[in-house]
């Protein structure tokens, strides 16, 4: 009996001594210690849904419309739909503005982009975005700029200053020249290339098209657009170390927008098609 007593005794004392300590290591990491966070802040678990819409080329005529070229009156119906359902257009620099500088980005953000650089973006797509107040990010192809071939003419530098002098149009980077497909897979390392040429011809090919803009405009491009979305990991790490904030992909889905810098560097985007109305088409994207 007397054993068996000091048994339990000891027992009980073993637990109350486990609970006091495991108590005690509680308390002092939630009251002792008031520095104590985790890794993410409450404004990083803030999530801003954000779909991005890509266009190429507008025209006037049915003939002509393909994959890439829709009419203008659809657009002129997109840009009236979004007014309606009071969205609010806004630029790269917004984004990076409100993960890095805390600026707020406006209710029901949504990003419009044209790529390439296609004249018909300025003769039919500026004054719509005057008259309806709408912002675009317009990302031409460098070696593109002020030239013209059977099939394309595309928009000239007194142009594009004419559109971002609107303060309706942002400018950035989609390559100089690296939209070729046979030469070489755009900004994809070929396998035969060594790691540091790669790196040369890409740093060469993107600083070329920022020089540009920066003496055309007196400004530089933050994003960088990929070519037919062909990319690599060699390529993203180059990008984010010649100061690319964002970048582009063309994988179809709505972007969710946190306060961290990774949120913004790989956006996916909708491309607008020729053949659905803009109700099914903006029903399609949010189902």
């Amino acid at each position: 009996m007397v054993y068996t007593y000091f048994y339990f005794k000891k027992i009980i004392v073993r637990i109350f001594a486990i609970t006091f300590f495991s108590l005690f290591f509680f308390i002092a990491i939630f009251c002792f210690i008031p520095n104590f966070k985790t890794d993410v802040s409450d404004e990083e678990i803030i999530e801003i849904k954000l779909p991005i819409i890509m266009y190429h080329g507008l025209v006037k005529e049915k003939k002509f419309e393909n994959a890439l070229f829709i009419n203008v009156d659809l657009f002129e119906e997109d840009l009236k739909y979004l007014i309606k359902n009071n969205f609010n257009s806004i630029f790269v620099k917004d984004l990076i503005n409100y993960v890095y500088e805390d600026v707020p980005l406006p209710e029901n953000p949504i990003m419009i982009t044209f790529d390439d650089g296609y004249s018909n973006n300025f003769l039919y797509g500026l004054p719509l975005l005057k008259k309806y107040n709408q912002k675009i990010v317009f990302s031409p192809i460098g070696d593109c700029i002020g030239n013209s071939t059977e099939n394309f003419q595309y928009v000239t530098w007194d142009q594009i200053k004419e559109m971002v002098e609107t303060g309706l149009v942002e400018i950035q980077n989609h390559s100089y020249n690296t939209h070729n497909l046979k030469e070489r897979k755009d900004c994809l390392k070929m396998k035969y290339k060594f790691c540091k040429k790669y790196e040369e011809e890409l740093k060469i090919d993107v600083m070329k098209f920022q020089k540009s803009v920066f003496e055309h405009l007196g400004q530089t491009p933050e994003a960088f657009v990929y070519p037919f979305d062909i990319l690599c990991f060699e390529a993203k790490s180059i990008l984010k170390c010649l100061g690319f904030k964002t970048t582009f992909s063309c994988k179809e889905k709505i972007n969710k927008i946190f306060k961290h810098p990774d949120s913004i560097y790989y956006l996916y985007l909708f491309l607008r098609p020729n053949n659905i109305t803009t109700e099914k088409f903006f029903k399609k994207i949010y189902n």
